[in-house]
């Protein structure tokens, strides 16, 4: 008899021992495999030391990483010159002022494919913005770096304080680019720009 039911026994067991098994045995997880070229192409949102918009549009004075992939010679930091362009190695100055990181990446990509390179990929850093200027009633008024979330109470900061005379109430303030100056509301919050000019009044009694 148990000669008879030791077949049937195995068969029975069988399935038991492989799930056992497979739970021993080590689990294999899906692994992402990359190949190719890096991620950040053409195109790609402006990623740097410097954070910023989007829409952001370079100036003079800004000082960019271009990267161009496996090309180190062509590749470094740059300072965008006095008349808003980029000099490069091999494709000369590049027009950047009033544009976006983007359109500047594209315009440097077809530069390069227009008979330099073959699908080059580019992309951009920021590293440093043009600075800003305040004037008026502040006790040391000039040109100062500028760095990301800075208000107007914080540039104030940085030219030592209101004077005695100071409004500190309203503030004008003339964006880079733009012709006229806008009387605002000073508040913590107010935001300044790469190259604006604040102007700080003196109050009226």
């Amino acid at each position: 008899m148990k000669t008879f039911l030791l077949p049937f026994l195995c068969l029975a067991l069988a399935p038991v021992a492989t799930f056992a098994a497979a739970q021993q045995a080590p689990s294999r997880q899906s692994v992402p495999v990359t190949t190719g070229a890096p991620q950040t192409i053409a195109g790609s949102p402006v990623v740097g030391l410097a954070k910023v918009d989007s829409d952001y549009r370079l100036g003079v004075a800004d000082k960019v990483r271009i990267i161009v992939f496996d090309e180190p010679s062509l590749s470094g930091e740059f300072l965008v010159n006095a008349n808003g362009s980029l000099s490069m190695p091999l494709i000369g100055d590049v027009p950047v002022a009033g544009s976006t990181a983007s359109v500047v990446t594209e315009a440097i990509r077809k530069r390069l494919s227009d008979g330099f390179l073959k699908e080059p990929q580019v992309s951009i850093d920021i590293l440093t913005f043009r600075p800003f200027y305040i004037l008026g009633e502040v006790n040391k008024p000039g040109e100062y770096p500028y760095s990301s979330g800075l208000t107007v109470f914080n540039a104030v900061a940085t030219a030592q304080g209101f004077t005695y005379r100071a409004n500190k109430k309203k503030v004008v303030i003339k964006h880079a680019g733009a012709t006229d100056e806008s009387k605002e509301k000073l508040t913590p919050d107010l935001q300044v720009r790469p190259g604006d000019t604040i102007r700080i009044q003196e109050r009226l009694f």
